[in-house]
């Protein structure tokens, strides 16, 4: 903080930078909306846009019906499946069954169960029959699934082509696109660049000057969140020129200012010490003296040497000593730290200040 400035005149700085950040927050926000909406000013395109339809629906349409087929064959081969794992395993206990009803014959040799052998028989045979029918039911959804996978690999290799053309035509103008919604945030944006740039360099320092950084904060935002991340890149190329250039505006201004700057400061160096110091504000005066620098030339001076009244560099007066009490003071100073004198002003002399009698010699006023 300003160690020149009042305790309320601070305060009052921070209020009013808190301002100037509330401000700035209020316009950011209203600019993110703008922008954020910009691009709904284009139609949104898809590949359909681009493809031609007319090839290309009578592709997309077999590899639907291919993809329905192949659903319901792989559907209907899990069912005839299970139905296969169903006959191979009553097969495989009838045959087990008649393998022991064979073994028991033969061990008893009873004439009388050839009838029952012959029906045994049929009925193994029918198992075997069922096992091969649901065999030949699975073999057949396995080949529907595989024309129909075929069929839509063919498609599919067919309608490629068309959608990595349609694609390529859909990328160019997606690049159109965005080329047009970076030309409606330049539109927006510079003109609020140029607009920060004439505040800042008139009245920065105006009595409305809150508002004037809240939209250079504005301004500086807009830029940097709002226009640079989108800028075309093409490689590099132009986000490269651009930062050059920017470089190369900035640092012609930030040269041209110093030299102006170091030439008023040749120019005021040259003028007597009176005309300096009527030149200077008593706040200036003051936060360049808290900074440890002269007040006419800003170089650093030793302050808290005693021995030094003058500046070695300039020759402006920065101790002086008090007319009343001859105590060393700041020649800054409008009052003797010491006594409160008035300081004298560098255009002359004050009239003297009248002197205060001791209280011994103050007579009480009579009651009478």
């Amino acid at each position: 903080m300003n160690k020149s400035l009042r305790l309320s005149e601070a305060w009052f700085r921070r209020g009013l930078w808190l301002v100037a950040f509330v401000f700035a927050g209020f316009l950011i926000g209203l600019g993110s909306t703008i922008v954020g909406d910009l691009p709904e000013v284009e139609h949104r395109i898809e590949l359909d846009d681009f493809i031609d339809r007319a090839a290309a629906e009578p592709l997309r349409a077999t590899i639907r019906d291919a993809e329905r087929s192949e659903q319901e064959a792989d559907r209907e081969r899990e069912q005839a499946e299970l139905r296969l794992a169903t006959a191979r395993q009553a097969s495989r206990a009838a045959r087990e069954t008649f393998g022991n009803w064979i073994a028991t014959r033969h061990a008893t040799a009873q004439p009388d169960q050839d009838t029952e052998l012959i029906a045994r028989t049929r009925a193994l045979d029918a198992l075997k029959q069922k096992e091969d029918e649901a065999e030949r039911q699975v073999g057949d959804q396995r080949k529907a699934a595989l024309d129909a996978r075929q069929a839509r690999e063919q498609a599919a290799q067919r309608l490629a082509p068309l959608e990595e053309a349609a694609a390529t035509r859909m990328e160019a103008e997606n690049r159109r696109i965005e080329l047009r919604v970076f030309g409606y945030r330049l539109a927006l944006t510079l003109p609020l660049l140029v607009i920060a740039g004439w505040l800042f360099v008139k009245k920065r320092k105006s009595t409305w000057w809150p508002f004037v950084w809240g939209f250079i904060f504005f301004a500086l935002f807009a830029f940097f969140v709002e226009l640079v991340p989108y800028l075309p890149s093409y490689g590099g190329y132009v986000r490269y020129a651009v930062g050059i250039v920017l470089t190369v505006l900035v640092g012609r201004y930030a040269i041209v200012a110093l030299n102006r700057y170091l030439a008023r400061q040749k120019l005021a160096e040259a003028q007597p010490e009176t005309v300096r110091r009527n030149e200077l504000s008593y706040d200036t005066a003051l936060a360049r003296l808290a900074k440890g620098v002269c007040p006419g030339c800003e170089r650093p001076v030793d302050l808290k040497n005693t021995q030094i009244d003058f500046c070695p560099h300039c020759g402006i007066g920065l101790f002086d000593h008090c007319r009343a009490c001859d105590a060393r003071k700041s020649a800054f100073a409008k009052f003797c730290h010491a006594c409160g004198t008035p300081a004298q002003p560098a255009d002359g002399p004050v009239p003297p200040v009248p002197s205060v009698p001791p209280l011994a010699q103050v007579q009480p006023a009579s009651t009478t």
